[in-house]
């Protein structure tokens, strides 16, 4: 709008200037000499209002552009009234069709509408105050602006129409191509943030497939209906292709559009995936939605329905842990698994857990940290510290104690099980810490399973097929079905601590315990109970069949210094008892 009305005023203040300097004073009438300096000094002024706008217009209130249209109009009428030459005059008319296409391209009709009559109007008085000329001189140049005015309005209102989705009534593509880049030129501009949301309905081919493509028609629409309902005054929501949805925040942080894309996501019951980005200076549009593209793939390879941040900036806690992994600051603890044969008093494995105090947020939990890692795209690096930092520390662990047999085991990211090439990385370091394969369990959680990636089912057939075992992580939390079980690439399930939690001594066991016993016994899978903290739990556990089992009640989790300083005191404490050497036999160690 801003560099076409300045276009607009550059042209007619030049064409003001031109007209001016070459144009004959010829007096037709008496009284119609006319005044060649004010109209010099008007079109003057109108060629530095047009360099105004150019410089400065972007960066001007919309609402200041009606008073630039108002007074184009103005400076016309000046310049009709009183060149002193008729035809001239007649011909300096045709500016209020500047007037009117520049009205019609960028307000509402009714705007557009105001400006164009006060153009006729102007025009239908000022050309008969003309001597000579009759009352009717100025109704064909009014016509004209007039007929000028609405065609390119109309031609305009169609040309927008181009960007609208026909289905939902939203931006396509194009126009939300075309509304990016002008909230970029704007963010650069005032500083202010920006963000872009990338949203595509997990599985919407199901419905088409299985239900038609009237029904999914209609689901497209009630989502759109749905979000554009959420969203604030001055932010765009788009059907960007097929069902992929874009949302484009102006003035909008990170985790603002963090949180009201969670919201986005609540509001409909169809499942999502996301990916969350924002705009850095100097970067162009097409940049910035790769970027949130990557979230977007990145959330449906770890699981799908939920949201991926991938931030073109890091928060402090994400700065700070960038610098614990180049610096390898981070802590790994052990806590053991045990035997419930044994009644829990001979370890048969570890798993590692990640342990770090932030600085920056101390109160940041494991979980959050991990969360951190994935949205700042520092889980790779993260992931592979923990698994080489582990396998180095439970072969010196073996080393110290050469009769122990234990099995390590070490939680991996979705994102990096979905990466091509993460079982050859695996192999790498069991080969350079020189850690057993047939002693490694990797955790999965179970919805990052059921995340059907081709690449991550693959790397999980590599990864058993040289001897690592796949241990399916917070078994019961997910929404994989049990059936499942006997086709996913998996060999250990963990139950969830909370159905271990819901063992009180004042009722019976769980339901589900036992049916998950007897399904892990039935397709020949080992069960590992988690959260175990009392005593009753533990008998319970024993008693339905659980072979093993990890928790406070035997245990918490050690550095591995610690741990080799216990086991060599013989173990007396209650919370290392777990910990407890001889020979296999005497561990009672089993193959996981």
């Amino acid at each position: 709008m801003s560099r076409t009305t300045g276009a607009f005023y550059v042209m007619g203040g030049v064409l003001g200037l031109l007209v001016t300097a070459i144009a004959p004073t010829q007096v037709l009438y008496p009284g119609d000499e006319g005044n060649r300096e004010l109209v010099g000094s008007a079109a003057a002024v109108a060629l530095l209002l047009g360099i105004s706008l150019l410089g400065w217009g972007p960066r001007m209130p919309h609402w200041l552009h009606h008073g630039y249209v108002v007074m184009a109009t103005i400076l016309v009428t000046i310049a009709v009234h009183s060149f002193p030459n008729t035809v001239a005059a007649i011909a300096l008319a045709s500016f209020y069709v500047f007037v009117a296409c520049d009205a019609a391209l960028f307000f509402a009709w009714t705007q557009a509408a105001a400006h164009i009559a006060l153009c006729m109007a102007l025009c239908l008085w000022v050309l008969p105050t003309r001597a000579g000329l009759p009352w009717w001189s100025g109704m064909i140049p009014a016509g004209i602006t007039f007929g000028v005015g609405v065609v390119v309005g109309i031609l305009t209102r169609m040309a927008s129409e181009a960007d609208i989705d026909t289905l939902t009534g939203l931006l396509n593509r194009r126009g939300f191509d075309r509304a990016l880049n002008t909230a970029i030129e704007h963010a650069d501009r005032s500083g202010q943030a920006l963000a872009l949301v990338l949203v595509d309905l997990d599985r919407f081919q199901k419905v088409n497939d299985h239900l038609g493509h009237r029904a999914g028609d209609a689901v497209l629409q009630k989502v759109a209906d749905t979000w554009a309902g959420l969203l604030g005054p001055g932010q765009r929501l788009a059907r960007y292709g097929g069902d992929v949805f874009a949302a484009l925040l102006p003035g909008t942080t990170e985790q603002a559009a963090i949180l009201l894309t969670e919201q986005l996501r609540a509001a409909v019951s169809t499942g999502c995936s996301a990916g969350v980005t924002s705009w850095q200076t100097g970067e162009s549009a097409s940049l910035l939605v790769s970027r949130a593209d990557v979230g977007l793939y990145r959330a449906k390879q770890s699981g799908r329905n939920r949201t991926v941040l991938e931030s073109g900036h890091r928060t402090p806690l994400a700065v700070e842990l960038r610098e614990a992994i180049d610096n390898g600051t981070l802590d790994v603890h052990y806590q053991p698994i045990v035997s419930l044969s044994d009644g829990g008093e001979k370890a048969v494995g570890v798993e590692a857990l990640l342990r770090w105090s932030s600085s920056a947020q101390p109160d940041v939990t494991t979980e959050g940290l991990i969360r951190v890692a994935e949205e700042y795209d520092l889980i790779a690096d993260l992931d592979e510290l923990v698994l080489r930092r582990a396998c180095a520390d439970a072969a010196q662990l073996q080393e110290t104690f050469a009769a122990l047999a234990l099995t390590l085991n070490v939680n991996v990211s979705g994102l990096e099980l979905a990466e091509t090439g993460y079982a050859d990385k695996v192999a790498g370091i069991l080969e350079t810490t020189g850690w057993p394969a047939d002693q490694l369990v990797l955790e999965v959680t179970e919805t990052e399973l059921a995340a059907e990636s081709d690449t991550a089912i693959a790397n999980l057939h590599t990864l058993r097929d040289r001897g690592v075992r796949i241990a399916i992580d917070d078994f019961g939390t997910g929404y994989s079905s049990l059936s499942r079980l006997a086709t996913l690439p998996s060999d250990i399930i963990k139950v969830d601590q909370s159905f271990v939690a819901a063992i009180r001594s004042d009722s019976p066991a769980p339901p589900l315990l036992g049916v998950i016993a007897a399904l892990s016994k039935s397709l020949d899978l080992q069960v590992i109970a988690e959260g175990v903290e009392t005593e009753h739990q533990a008998a319970v556990l024993t008693e339905l069949g659980f072979a093993l089992a990890q928790g406070y009640h035997y245990s918490d989790s050690h550095p591995v210094a610690d741990l080799i300083s216990d086991m060599n005191r013989g173990l007396g404490a209650a919370n290392t008892r777990a910990l407890g050497i001889g020979s296999e036999e005497q561990n009672g160690w089993v193959p996981l």
